[in-house]
């Protein structure tokens, strides 16, 4: 009975043990994926008025400064009628009118403050071109009025009915961008992007899909007249996982092969394919409850339309809205589900997203360039009131530090290994809603590593920290101490929300609170950097990760 006992202890004993291991992240520097493309380094946002205002200038040459390689804005109503102040979901230039004699007349002041406003802090436009004018759209029964109001639908209006005459709305294109090629030069406008409309799949569109296509041809053939080696694309549509939306973009790339412009009766240019895959939080028993499955979805399905045309699987993707919900300007308030937004779970939330969709195109064999992230600021907003921002007030939230993050990697995507992630398939299929996703991505670049690490979950809920064993192998031979440097992004560290809430959350701070806000939205050391000791071309970091949590380990040699 003894001997029994004794054994018994023995078993419970190592269950207890290999209970408390701790998770082995393995990371193999000699083994690439393929290239680290800066998917990270676009962002846009409904309200284009808001880039001069206060928070948006302040904001932009942040955006600017956290990349090495440039950043690109995308904004909606660049060629909406109107005085140029900012509501929630809409802005608008008065670039357009017709004369008392029906003749278009052109005013870009608006416009060049805006766009000047990119140039000042060194960010390229990704031009969207919408939306109708008021002088130009046609007539659609049931639409009334130009302007409808938040919270109303502020689609119902005419700015999204397609044009009365195509041909006007093709030399608006063009007249457009000839002054912008004449503002800002040949060579800097050949680098941005054109993309015509927004998800004109929906609400955003009040035609059909033959007249979506017939208003990219006229808007295209109108840059390409303008800037000839302009790179132009869309179609912007939505999620293609739904039947509809998957249908939109099969059609539209049909069309752009197959057909004729119906502009000049040319090939229709197309140089990058865009649309929008979206997240679907819930707020669940108390708690919120992302939804990462939508996002992963609708992306492998977009994947996979693309991939069924050879002769466009080398072409720039870029999602043009990359979010875990469709509504910037919804704020928790409204849904409650949407107080993700100020936490770190949208920047743990945004890192697994990150290596799935670098993972998602490997398996595609198509050419991912960005996800863009449809968040900016709110000018006239409270303090972080759950609006999808990057900042608010000039305070930065701890989601706009993963893109700080994204960009200290660079060089070659690298192989890695955890026993405690969820497999892409599972996570696809179900979200993350058993245990975690502990897991990590990294690059190796020219005498420099970076590893991405999470602790991600679908619930936002109190849980204990895991213990990760993060190995680093393939350091190069020769190398015999490297450089740690640890940032976190977690409730105490690279968190102003956490500051905020600390404070009492006051709508009013005193100059030394915003001062301790500001400090603390910035992105944070975990511990002091630190030289490691390479054995055998390998180093070993053991870090406690808390959930929702992200680290960056950065290491040089």
């Amino acid at each position: 009975m003894r001997k029994f006992g004794c054994v018994l202890s023995s078993l419970l004993l190592a269950i207890a043990c290999q209970a408390q291991a701790p998770i082995a992240v393995n990371v193999e520097l000699s083994n690439p994926l393929g290239p680290y493309t800066p998917i990270y380094r676009w962002f846009g946002y409904d309200e284009s008025n808001y880039t001069t205002m206060k928070f948006g200038m302040q904001l932009l040459p942040e955006l600017h400064d956290l990349s090495p390689v440039p950043v690109y804005i995308r904004a909606h109503h660049l060629l909406t009628s109107g005085n140029g102040v900012a509501e929630l979901k809409w802005s608008s230039s008065n670039v357009f009118s017709l004369d008392a004699n029906g003749r278009p007349v052109y005013d870009f002041t608006i416009t060049d403050q805006t766009f000047d406003a990119y140039k000042k802090a060194g960010v390229r436009p990704f031009v969207e071109l919408g939306f109708m004018p008021k002088d130009l759209a046609a007539t659609v029964p049931g639409i009334n009025g130009y302007q409808v109001h938040y919270p109303r639908g502020t689609m119902a209006g005419a700015s999204n009915n397609p044009p009365k005459d195509y041909a006007m709305w093709g030399e608006l294109i063009q007249k457009f961008t000839e002054h912008l090629v004449e503002r800002y030069g040949r060579d800097q406008a050949s680098t941005w992007y054109f993309e015509v409309w927004n998800e004109p799949d929906i609400g955003y569109w009040h035609g059909t899909p033959s007249q979506y296509f017939k208003l990219y041809d006229y808007a295209v053939a109108g840059v390409r007249a303008a800037l000839p080696n302009a790179m132009v694309g869309g179609p912007a549509s939505t999620g293609p996982n739904s039947e509809k939306a998957g249908t939109f973009l099969d059609d539209f790339l049909k069309h752009c092969r197959n057909d004729k412009s119906a502009a000049n009766g040319r090939s229709i240019p197309l140089d990058f394919i865009s649309f929008h895959p979206k997240g679907q939080p819930s707020f669940a028993d108390g708690h919120v409850r992302m939804g990462i499955t939508n996002e992963l979805k609708a992306t492998e399905a977009g994947f996979r339309i693309v991939a069924k045309y050879p002769e466009y699987t080398h072409l720039p993707i870029i999602l043009s809205e990359a979010d875990p919900e469709g509504c910037a300007a919804c704020s928790m308030k409204t849904n409650p589900a949407n107080s993700y937004r100020n936490s770190p779970l949208y920047a743990t939330y945004t890192a697994v997203m990150i290596k799935a969709l670098f993972d998602l195109q490997d398996r595609s064999k198509v050419n991912l360039a960005g996800m863009l992230s449809w968040s900016f600021e709110f000018e006239n907003a409270g303090f972080f009131e759950g609006f999808r921002t990057l900042a608010t007030r000039g305070v930065d939230k701890p989601i706009l530090n993963i893109f700080r993050m994204a960009g200290l990697m660079s060089g070659q995507r690298v192989m890695t290994s955890s026993t405690g992630q969820v497999p892409l398939d599972e996570m696809m299929k179900n979200g993350v809603r058993q245990a975690p996703d502990v897991d990590a991505m990294a690059t190796k670049a020219a005498r420099e590593a970076a590893v991405m690490l999470w602790n991600y979950h679908d619930d936002d809920l109190p849980a204990a920290s895991a213990d990760v064993l993060v190995t680093i192998a393939g350091i190069p031979a020769g190398v015999k101490k490297v450089l740690l440097e640890h940032y976190r992004i977690d409730d105490t560290h690279s968190n102003s929300y956490t500051v905020w809430k600390s404070m009492g959350s006051p709508q009013t701070p005193a100059p030394e609170q915003y001062a301790q806000m500001k400090a603390a939205g910035q992105l944070e050391l975990l511990t002091s950097p630190e030289w490691l000791d390479v054995n055998n071309g390998k180093v070993t970091i053991a870090t406690s990760l808390p959930r929702q949590a992200t680290s960056l380990m950065h290491l040089k040699w």
